[in-house]
């Protein structure tokens, strides 16, 4: 019996659901669906029934074209209320001479999660960056070793409440299983990104509908995110009072006759809009349209700017610019970013280790998140598996273990929801999600996030 993946894309623009299947090569996607979406606001459901209205169809159609019933899902969560912090704890230690534990470690990262937030907001995740110990400043790893006083750095990811808890509402509604909300560029870096890129250190600009997301790697460490509120449909807004045109003609002139770059459109060039109502058809420049995708596309890229430089690894990108998403499609975006940003820059469209079988329309960029969500869903799976395997040895064969992976059995055995968390995040299998991807394997928890 083939065993399937299914993941959610709730998009401002458009609702995505995906099925992928685990091969020998890598990944395949087998089934595929996309709709637009209603009901949905910078990334933020806002009306349930309107979003219901787009997701079901496209379950129904799976279902009956692939005889692939979907019952769990992984879901991307994202919204312009997304932000991350950096927090530190820190420990005196009563035996300076007794090596620091994994247990210890993952005590200070739980206590993170119990900072003061805003009203109405929650500590998604918690991310260590780096330990100091005694005058040993800026180690990855405390684990093994030994001092007086340790302090941990954090990033902190914080969103609101209700985000969350409409996407779920949402999931519960269509009769699925809620198997994880992950954050939308995570899943989208999982897609695009390569290993030596987030060594290297890259900044993954994600442009949406709703939003543009930014997401920070450096040393495959996350490092930064944010939700920038501008994205392809303020392009279109724009384009549409500029031009004194519809909605449906605006997104029509960006796509088909827009620019990043006013200089490269051509002088002579127009489309002809057809008039309203009995009134004149109207031409308007290619070169107008351009301008005003510049305009709107400068403001997006001086906001990632920003961002890189509130990081704090301005200077750190090596790897330069990664950029996917609907809005990446935009003729001559590749050369405006890096004109005006001094980065190297590619457009990526999701390539790690997937075959897209007879889905027509998934290997673009705009399909980032939704494939993303898949390979997320298959890395947790097999180290979930994994781990039932080590229990169920220790517990039933007797199998010998050294301390490590004592460790590892008492805290499946006995942990808390957090706990089990952080657990799996420290001890992520060693799978082809090395640096990064391990560190990703379960950026929320499962079971918190059940609908």
């Amino acid at each position: 019996m083939k065993s399937y993946i299914a993941a959610i894309d709730l998009g401002t623009t458009k609702v995505v659901s995906l099925v992928g299947e685990k091969t020998e090569s890598g990944y395949k996607i087998v089934a595929f669906k996309e709709t637009p979406s209603k009901g949905i606001m910078r990334g933020e459901v806002v009306n349930i029934q309107d979003v219901l209205n787009s997701l079901i169809p496209t379950l129904q159609e799976i279902k009956s074209e692939n005889d692939i019933e979907i019952k769990e899902v992984y879901v991307g969560i994202a919204g312009q209320n997304i932000r991350c912090t950096d927090e530190g704890c820190k420990r005196n230690r009563q035996r300076p001479d007794v090596l620091i534990t994994e247990s210890e470690v993952q005590e200070m990262q739980m206590e993170m999660y119990k900072t003061r937030v805003n009203a109405g907001e929650r500590i998604l995740h918690v991310i260590p960056q780096s330990y100091n110990i005694d005058d040993h400043i800026g180690m990855k790893e405390a684990r093994g070793m030994a001092g007086s006083q340790i302090e941990g750095n954090y990033k902190l990811f914080i969103g609101r409440t209700n985000s969350a808890e409409h996407s779920k509402s949402v999931i519960a509604r269509a009769d699925l299983k809620l198997k994880e909300l992950v954050l939308e560029p995570v899943a989208s870096a999982l897609a695009v990104l390569n290993e030596e890129e987030m060594e290297m250190g890259v900044a993954m600009v994600d442009i949406g509908g709703g939003t543009t997301d930014l997401l920070v790697i450096e040393d495959n460490i996350i490092r930064h995110t944010a939700v920038i509120p501008f994205g392809g449909n303020s392009i279109t807004e724009d384009i549409k009072q500029g031009c004194g045109v519809s909605s449906r003609n605006a997104e029509q002139m960006k796509i088909q006759y827009g620019s990043c770059v006013s200089e490269y459109a051509p002088e002579n060039r127009t489309v002809i809009i057809p008039g309203i109502g009995g009134r004149e058809s109207r031409e308007i420049s290619f070169k107008v349209i351009a301008s005003i995708i510049e305009a709107r596309m400068a403001e997006i890229v001086e906001a990632v700017q920003y961002e890189i430089d509130r990081s704090g690894y301005l200077d750190k990108l090596n790897g330069g610019i990664v950029v996917t998403g609907g809005g990446a499609q935009l003729a001559n975006l590749c050369q405006f970013v890096k004109y005006k940003t001094g980065y190297d820059t590619r457009i990526a469209s999701p390539n790690i280790n997937i075959t897209f079988d007879s889905c027509e329309g998934v290997n673009k960029p705009s399909s980032s998140t939704a494939v993303g969500l898949v390979l997320y869903g298959y890395e947790c799976e097999k180290f979930m598996q994994e781990e039932n395997q080590k229990t169920e040895k220790n517990t039933i064969g007797g199998t010998l273990f050294d301390q490590e992976d004592l460790e590892k059995v008492e805290i499946t055995a006995t942990a808390s929801t957090e706990e089990k968390r952080i657990k799996k995040e420290r001890v992520a299998g060693k799978t082809m999600f090395n640096g990064f991807r391990e560190q990703m394997r379960s950026f929320f928890d499962t079971g918190d996030n059940e609908a």
